[in-house]
């Protein structure tokens, strides 16, 4: 065979790839690989040298989008009927631990390429809190989650959806598909690291959308996974960008596309599995130690072998956990503790975030990732409990809620437990309250924080697997991130807390002035404990004032028998910060001030659920009244004290609590 020969061959081979690359135009397109990168990334989105199109890459906390640069037709007109359209992509989720990633990737049909106001985590880049289901996000997503966010009404953490401007799905599946033979049921783990294709059909006469999933391997399937009757006239404008967006949360994962193709009017040309770019390899940790001695030892050679046997004693020391044969189950969610104090400098003081009554917390940098986290180091002598209590904080890890801050993982060492959160880079809600050198947070974030907290709130209460009582509610444990959304903190730590306590000590658990009357009797505490707390933290962020203040006038020493009197005398309006000055919705600070005062009645049966908390601050349903007789959180405890029984005093209110709050200004 001559050399010409060849170079031809050669030339005719790369020419047909380099055409099966880049096949684009005005109604439609085929990637095999993107080695041409007509493709326009977004966020952490790349392309790599091969051809792969990177949507995350292998950090926390990441969003990426990545678009077909020019719009595409929808419709012939801005009226016209929407046209049928096919698509097919082959992708793959790796995830530094074995079926544990997050959150996920969707296609998506969208009128811009502009996400930079969406969030990560559970809305995978595409909405944010403010725009979930509005009509006017006009986005259609084929949804691929592997988080299960109850929030969301997610079936499963292995789920295919179709989503129309929302984040709740209009259909969803577990991930699978239908044997062509025999019809049955095969399940895929969309986190396993294997090559799947998905193909998205829709049939404009039927107005019918399908999706089918699959294994790389695999021929398209007969049967789809989804298909649902979808009218998409109100979704898709004239013009729309088709392309993809993802989002990491706590899982070091990376979201890979390995060939994609589009058509309008038309089936899909179908991906040729032998041009697609291939998979990273995992790099290899296995490190080979060998000590070879060969020569007799001279004096100063054993010295140097005895220094050095010193020194690494000594370095192993300084590093040494904790380690037992059943936490090895938990490997995923354990960090080392060389890793942790590297990452926080030793411990530095520089790198203090803060002292708690759980110990102290540090900001740290991972050296592997180069991701923020925080760590908070317990001191935890007892051994007591310790199975049950890394037990739970390992579930507690599972929890996902835009509004908690994320549970990492844990360490042990020596008599500290050592856990590891996601880095708030604004700290506390309490710093701009009560701090005067810091800015003033307006009305508008002030209560998209609280709204927040109430859903997180929510979630650790009704709507995850196991009810989570957090104990310590404040605005010290509300961190906020980068983008001043607020997230409640040290969830469930009290509690856990009690599993490591040695039983000839005591632990004291919660801060003076969020204390249920009952809790602080009893010590027993419950969801509606937890919502009295809430109530104090509504009087907190409304009024800028700590729940109790020793400097203060007598009359403004219990913020809530202060707002509770203004509110008797009608001047409800006057408790409010002074710093947000005439900036604020009235209808809201008053909604807030007196749900405050509902939720910390002194009463539990008084105080309302979570859901009916979050139901009054979405605007859902109308506040109930207060009673003209409620009792102020003083005078409540001057009644226990004197012998008073609580149902007595629960009879001494003679009006129903089921209309609008009234009571004036």
């Amino acid at each position: 065979m001559s050399a010409m020969f060849l170079k031809t061959l050669l030339f005719l081979f790369l020419l047909h790839r380099e055409v099966a690359d880049s096949c684009g135009g005005t109604d439609g397109f085929t990637f095999n690989g993107f080695r041409c990168r007509n493709i326009d990334p977004d966020g952490i989105a790349s392309i790599t040298s091969d051809g792969l199109l990177v949507v995350t890459n292998n950090t926390f906390e990441s969003r990426g989008h990545a678009f077909y640069p020019t719009p595409l037709r929808f419709r012939d007109s801005p009226n016209g009927t929407v046209f049928s359209f096919s698509t097919t992509f082959v992708f793959a989720f790796i995830s530094k631990f074995a079926d544990l990633s997050g959150d996920g990737m969707a296609f998506l049909v969208s009128p811009a390429k502009d996400f930079s106001r969406a969030l990560g985590n559970q809305y995978l880049a595409l909405f944010n809190s403010s725009n979930l289901g509005n009509s006017t996000n006009h986005v259609l997503a084929i949804e691929l989650d592997t988080i299960r966010n109850p929030e969301f009404q997610d079936i499963d953490d292995n789920h295919v959806g179709i989503n129309i401007n929302d984040m709740k799905s209009d259909k969803s599946q577990t991930a699978s598909y239908y044997q062509n033979d025999t019809g049955l049921f095969q399940n895929l783990s969309l986190s396993s690291g294997q090559t799947m294709q998905v193909w998205v059909d829709y049939d404009n006469h039927a107005m019918l959308l399908n999706v089918t999933l699959a294994s790389i391997h695999m021929a398209k399937p007969h049967r789809p996974l989804l298909s649902a009757v979808v009218n998409l006239t109100s979704v898709l404008l004239e013009t729309m960008y088709v392309g993809f967006s993802a989002s990491t949360g706590p899982f070091l994962t990376s979201h890979y596309v390995l060939g994609w193709s589009f058509k309008m009017n038309g089936v899909a040309q179908a991906l040729n599995s032998s041009l697609l770019p291939s998979l990273p390899r995992a790099k290899s940790n296995h490190k080979l130690k060998v000590l070879l001695i060969e020569l007799p030892l001279a004096p100063v050679t054993v010295v140097l072998i005895i220094v050095g046997i010193v020194v690494f004693i000594l370095r192993r020391t300084k590093y040494s956990e904790l380690l037992e044969d059943w936490e090895l189950e938990y490997g995923p969610h354990r960090f080392s503790y060389k890793d942790l104090f590297k990452a926080t400098k030793g411990f530095g003081d520089k790198e203090l975030l803060g002292m708690g009554g759980f110990g102290r917390v540090y900001k740290g940098v991972l050296p592997s990732s180069r991701s923020e986290v925080a760590v908070k180091r317990v001191s935890h002598g007892s051994r007591q409990g310790m199975r049950e209590f890394i037990a739970e904080i390992v579930s507690l890890g599972r929890l996902r809620h835009r509004n908690l801050v994320q549970l990492l993982g844990y360490c042990r060492r020596q008599g500290e437990l050592l856990l590891v959160y996601d880095y708030m880079p604004n700290g506390s809600l309490e710093k701009f309250l009560h701090d005067q050198a810091m800015p003033t947070l307006d009305w508008v974030t002030r209560f998209r924080i609280v709204k927040g907290v109430a859903s997180g709130l929510l979630y650790l209460h009704e709507d995850w697997e196991q009810v989570v009582i957090h104990r310590d509610i404040k605005a010290s444990n509300v961190l906020l991130d980068n983008e001043l959304i607020g997230r409640l903190g040290d969830f469930g730590l009290a509690r856990l807390y009690d599993h490591g306590t040695d039983p000839q000590t005591t632990h004291v658990v919660g801060t003076m002035g969020y204390l249920a009357p009952e809790f602080a009797r009893t010590g027993k505490a419950t969801t509606i404990t937890d919502v009295f707390a809430f109530g104090v933290f509504l009087l907190e962020v409304a009024c800028g004032r700590r729940p109790v203040d020793p400097t203060a006038d007598e009359e403004k020493l219990i913020l809530s028998d202060w707002v509770l009197k203004n509110w008797q005398k009608g001047s409800i309006l006057e408790t409010t910060d002074p710093r947000l000055g005439e900036e604020y919705a009235v209808e809201e600070v008053e909604l807030m001030l007196k749900l405050g005062l509902l939720c910390s009645h002194p009463l539990p049966t008084e105080r309302p659920s979570m859901r009916q908390v979050v139901r009054y601050l979405e605007g859902h349903a109308p506040l109930p009244e207060l009673s003209p007789t409620y009792l102020s959180f003083s005078a409540f405890v001057r009644l226990r004290n004197d012998g008073v029984d609580d149902r007595i005093v629960s009879n001494t209110s003679p009006v129903a609590t089921a209309s609008v709050l009234s009571g004036g200004r």
